[in-house]
């Protein structure tokens, strides 16, 4: 099973960073269902701006934990390099 790990910008212009195996499925819980979470739930509507690949669940919630502890300077430079390479 592949893992996902994402960033989303929320409407107030926070970035929230979380984990998935299906991210089109969390887009959706994140922006309409009541799973999404709390977080986000108040800053709807929230847009996909990174997503990076992991091997399995614990790789991913490690890279999660590093992302998330980025200052958001350094996870804006991390979207706009993503946006570069497309």
């Amino acid at each position: 099973m592949t893992w996902f790990v994402y960033i989303l910008q929320c409407a107030d212009d926070t970035l929230y960073t979380g984990v998935t195996t299906d991210v089109k499925r969390r887009m959706e819980e994140h922006n309409a269902g009541p799973k999404g979470a709390k977080y986000t739930k108040a800053r709807r509507p929230v847009e996909l701006v990174y997503t990076e690949t992991c091997k399995d669940r614990s790789t991913a919630q490690i890279r999660e934990f590093e992302l998330r502890h980025l200052p958001k300077v350094a996870k804006v430079k991390l979207i706009k390099t993503l946006d570069k390479n497309q």
